[in-house]
């Protein structure tokens, strides 16, 4: 039988470690509270990244 671990399951993701300027936080926040569901700032910036990706027809997976 398998031992069980500990934590998070495993994902192929990579952290990044970002900083913006206030204005550009803004613009975050401001989109997501435009959202139905309220995402977090990271999901939003993952939401936002994954449109301008298939905005320059750049097939991404989430």
């Amino acid at each position: 039988m398998a031992k069980k671990t500990r934590g998070r399951p495993a994902v192929d993701t990579e952290a990044v470690n970002l900083r913006l300027p206030r204005e550009m936080i803004e613009v975050v926040d401001a989109q997501r509270r435009s959202e139905e569901d309220l995402p977090t700032r990271p999901a939003m910036i993952r939401r936002m990244l994954k449109q301008w990706c298939h905005d320059r027809g750049i097939d991404v997976e989430e």
